[in-house]
């Protein structure tokens, strides 16, 4: 199973082959865990345990084109949808692409940064449009490339690429606004993406 490639272990276990969903399920855990756990507040069990399922059921199939970790987020992407939705029932309807985590109520994250321009990219993470700070943690933290993000959100490869250029510009917008250190300010842009990483390995 170990060399086995996750397009053959989804078409083992649509088979039947519950060891070749192990494997996968295995596989793939750590990254659908901490896309749930920076922004769902309480157990994320079950909707990782959806998100694999959305694997086998449903109308989204994985032909074996393309990035199964693609295929995986997008799948990822519709289960965190659903269940903001459900957890803000009330009021207006969300458009979630737009709304940050912040505006939706205090945020989830297990993450705790050792340092302060970590804790400052944090913070400014939550305050960005969603569908912006899903692409940053795709790119950043899951090290998933621009198509393979573009396969995620089900948008053309050049729109990724300019939402991540975007993404990242508000972002560091936000950490300018959230800090009162020039020297930190200054800092932004040449320590952006190693403070990102060295986030990721605290997760």
């Amino acid at each position: 199973m170990a060399d086995a490639s996750d397009s053959q272990l989804l078409t083992a276990w649509r088979g039947g082959d519950q060891a070749a969903g192990e494997a996968l399920f295995a596989r793939h855990f750590a990254s659908i865990a901490r896309f749930f756990r920076n922004k769902i507040h309480g157990d994320i069990e079950e909707l990782i345990q959806r998100t694999f399922l959305g694997c086998l059921e449903g109308q989204q199939r994985f032909s074996g084109e393309g990035s199964f970790r693609g295929f995986l987020f997008g799948i990822a992407r519709n289960v965190l949808y659903n269940q903001l939705r459900t957890n803000h029932r009330h009021g207006q309807p969300l458009d979630l692409d737009e709304v940050s985590l912040c505006e939706l109520g205090p945020t989830a994250s297990a993450v705790v940064a050792k340092e302060q321009e970590e804790q400052l990219l944090l913070d400014a993470l939550f305050r960005l449009p969603l569908a912006h700070q899903l692409v940053i943690e795709l790119f950043y933290w899951e090290e998933l490339s621009v198509a393979e993000i573009a396969e995620a959100l089900g948008v053309p490869v050049g729109t990724a690429a300019t939402r991540l250029r975007r993404a990242r510009q508000l972002l560091e917008e936000q950490m300018a606004m959230l800090t009162s250190s020039q020297a930190v300010r200054e800092r932004i842009p040449f320590g952006f993406e190693t403070w990102a990483r060295n986030l990721r390995a605290q997760q």
